[in-house]
């Protein structure tokens, strides 16, 4: 993988992961940083759970990505109401 299909990937789960925050009841835990890995669960979980399909951008399938995405926020965001 070159850097620039890193960075590519690290926008796009950038993307997914915010998107996740916003439409879940939680916010995204740790900023820009915790969108990223949120997008990046989010699209290895997603398709695993509701198989790859829709359209797809640098590998990413986007609405499984999305779905994976709101579950990794919806249970970080509880955890980290509980430890509060």
């Amino acid at each position: 993988m070159d850097i620039v299909s890193l960075v590519l990937s690290a926008i796009i789960a950038m993307i997914i992961g915010t998107v996740a925050g916003k439409l879940s009841p939680f916010d995204t835990p740790g900023s820009w940083a915790g969108a990223i890995v949120a997008g990046f669960i989010g699209a290895w979980l997603g398709p695993l759970l509701f198989g790859a399909w829709g359209p797809m951008i640098a590998g990413f399938s986007l609405v499984p990505a999305l779905l994976g995405a709101i579950i990794v926020v919806v249970i970080l965001g509880a955890i980290s109401k509980a430890l509060k």
